[in-house]
């Protein structure tokens, strides 16, 4: 039973995405129709075709890949003024005629110029005036930047369902003097955190004090304790080593003296500059806070996953180069590093298969899995890069700031940005996301992350 909840788990993500990017696919193919562009193509899926049916002129279809999808709209790149001459003539059969040169000089200029043949070879004499192309720039910039937003709003969506209903739940610790709730073992050096606790570990200063999960710190060198945050500063700032730590168990007061010096390790969670800190070993007892909201609320809480998201993209090469590492076992896999889709259904499954979770956790789990997927889908889109759809919209954007610098200056119009002149760089940065696609994959597969709990 628990496989088969494990295949369900994977099953739901699985579609789940496929639905996105379908609908991903669809925001790209309903404004380039409505705007009277031609959409030859529109497939979920890369490499062999599964299925396709063709209805009017774009052919609908399902390849045997399932790791993203593409609509075909014609005449995305412009004509090179290097490579024709005049406008594009046409054979008695409707095929265009180029006037190409006979020889070209570099690898770069022969691949610009292979795939403007490859381009204009689906043109015919009644798609001139239906080219990508000529579209003007803001038409560009709706059909290009439809598809990622149609992923920022499937995440709203969830997030909001979420957000309204469920909520946001977090720990807090409880108010007052802090109860322990939990003691360190043992003292864990910073560099192997996350190990357990071995014979020649040192004990943490908490059992070393006599410190019990139920009793409650009341002073610490002294000064009376009347809250967590108190306490945690005291013992960072415990530099002498050496605390007196009062406590309370079952009404009866107590006393144990520990040393709080340890080996160096991060301030706070945002700074990890290693620094020799106090450490006690102790995890006082919490409480579960649930905020929800609605519209505003959520629009707030994506804000800050942009953020998030603005900074996990600047890292991501790095991120994949430690999940590299881990794969040949240099080093551990990090909690928060990047995943794929493989990861994704493997949380997926685990959490459907995870006995200990309740059927709204498990909802609420894999609904947020799936809006996660989507707005990192739609941030990565929008990075300014070809072949990404940012890419587009940059060169759209660069089209409209040009010509309506010329016609403030009174200049000849500078005519269309020519795509095709950035397809070295766009290859370069397609491999980059080809080969990082498959380390993920890989990492999924040899060190895959795991549900907690």
């Amino acid at each position: 039973m628990t496989a088969l909840f494990y295949l369900l788990g994977v099953a739901i993500f699985v579609v789940a995405i496929l639905v996105s990017i379908g609908l991903h696919e669809l925001g790209h193919l309903i404004p380039a129709k409505r705007f009277g562009g031609k959409v030859t193509q529109y497939f979920i899926g890369f490499g062999p075709t599964v299925w396709s049916k063709q209805v009017g002129e774009t052919e609908y279809g399902l390849k045997a890949i399932p790791l993203g999808g593409y609509v075909k709209i014609v005449g995305m790149l412009p004509p090179g003024a290097e490579d024709l001459v005049d406008d594009v003539t046409y054979d008695e059969d409707g095929n265009p005629v180029h006037k190409v040169r006979k020889s070209n000089t570099g690898m770069f200029t022969q691949l610009i110029t292979d795939a403007r043949a490859a381009e204009w070879e689906l043109v015919k004499p009644e798609d001139t005036d239906r080219l990508f192309y000529k579209l003007p720039w803001w038409k560009k910039v709706v059909v290009m930047g439809g598809g990622p937003t149609v992923n920022l709003l499937i995440a709203f969506f969830l997030f909001l369902l979420v957000f309204s209903t469920y909520g946001v739940k977090t720990s807090e610790v409880d108010a007052g003097a802090p109860v322990v709730d939990a003691i360190s073992e043992c003292v864990i050096p910073y560099s192997e955190s996350g190990r357990a606790c071995e014979e020649t570990d040192p004990v943490s200063p908490a059992l070393g004090a006599g410190l019990r999960p139920g009793d409650t710190i009341t002073t610490f060198n002294g000064t009376a304790i009347a809250g967590w945050e108190q306490l945690r500063d005291l013992i960072r700032d415990n530099k002498g080593g050496t605390a007196t730590i009062g406590y309370e168990r079952d009404g009866k007061p107590l006393t144990g003296t520990t040393s709080t010096t340890v080996e160096a390790r991060p301030t706070s969670d945002s700074d990890e500059t290693l620094t020799e800190v106090g450490f006690l070993g102790v995890v006082p007892t919490t409480h579960t806070v649930t905020e929800k909201g609605g519209v505003l609320f959520t629009l707030d809480q994506m804000g800050t996953m942009t953020v998030d998201t603005v900074q996990a993209l600047g890292t991501l090469p790095v991120k994949v180069w430690d999940v590299a590492q881990a794969i040949v076992g240099l080093e551990e896999r990090a909690a928060d590093s990047p995943m794929s889709i493989v990861g994704g259904g493997r949380l997926a499954g685990e959490t459907v298969s995870h006995d200990e979770f309740p059927v709204v956790d498990k909802a609420v789990f894999l609904v947020m899995l799936i809006a996660g997927f989507n707005f990192f889908i739609g941030m990565l889109n929008f990075v300014p890069l070809l072949p990404l759809d940012g890419g587009h919209i940059a060169s759209a954007l660069w089209e409209a700031l040009r010509r309506g610098f010329a016609r403030l200056r009174r200049r000849p119009d500078p005519g269309y940005v020519d795509a095709a002149k950035l397809l070295p760089i766009a290859y370069v940065v397609a491999m980059g996301f080809v080969v990082m696609g498959v380390v993920l994959i890989v990492g999924d597969l040899v060190v895959p992350l795991h549900l907690e709990g």
